[in-house]
């Protein structure tokens, strides 16, 4: 039995900012759970790999890196632009449960200072992600290496990536599909009912 369907709002700057970062949070899991069933020897380690998975979930790491560290909408967004952007130049780099948390909040960082006229300092940083400030400083000038410097994304890239979140998620709808949805089932059973006359 599914559980009550949520209707999103077609932009996702006007998005319920927790839901929004559940959506997030839950795209990165599931790449993770599909990128730890890859063979290890298929992944070359990276400043990104850490010894051992982080005894803190994807969810939870996402929802303490949004709050503490101040994210906007888009921040959230354009770290998943990232991923693809790195994966596309770099092969071999892969989002698991040893890279995902160093890669969260260094890709926060870097969205911050994107996107945002205000950002925290590394120091801080550093502290929300459970990182040293060195070593958060290393990861991400290894970030802006890997992704060629194009930090950038336009609006219609963003809610591209929006779109794509809510409609994968199955107890998610986008408000303008929810309304298609309804004018066709109404339709169909005005269809229904003139046919039956």
């Amino acid at each position: 039995m599914t559980g009550p369907i949520t209707i999103m709002p077609d932009s996702y700057y006007t998005a319920d900012f927790e839901k929004l970062t559940r959506l997030v949070a839950n795209m990165f899991a599931r790449v993770v759970a599909h990128n730890d069933r890859l063979p290890l020897n298929s992944q070359k380690p990276t400043r990104f790999h850490s010894r051992a998975p982080p005894n803190i979930s994807v969810d939870e790491y996402m929802q303490r890196v949004a709050k503490y560290a101040s994210l906007e909408p888009a921040c959230l967004l354009i770290m998943l632009i990232y991923v693809d952007r790195i994966c596309e130049r770099n092969p071999t780099f892969t989002i698991s449960s040893l890279t995902v948390h160093r890669f969260i909040i260094t890709a926060a960082v870097i969205a911050c200072k994107t996107l945002c006229d205000a950002y925290c300092t590394n120091a801080h940083y550093a502290k929300v992600g459970g990182v040293s400030m060195h070593e958060l400083n290393s990861l991400e000038v290894e970030i802006l290496r890997m992704m060629g410097w194009h930090l950038v994304a336009t609006q219609e890239q963003l809610e591209q990536y929006y779109f794509t979140l809510v409609r994968q998620d199955s107890g998610m709808v986008l408000h303008s599909d929810n309304t298609n949805t309804e004018r066709s089932h109404d339709g169909a059973c005005s269809q229904e009912s003139l046919a039956s006359r």
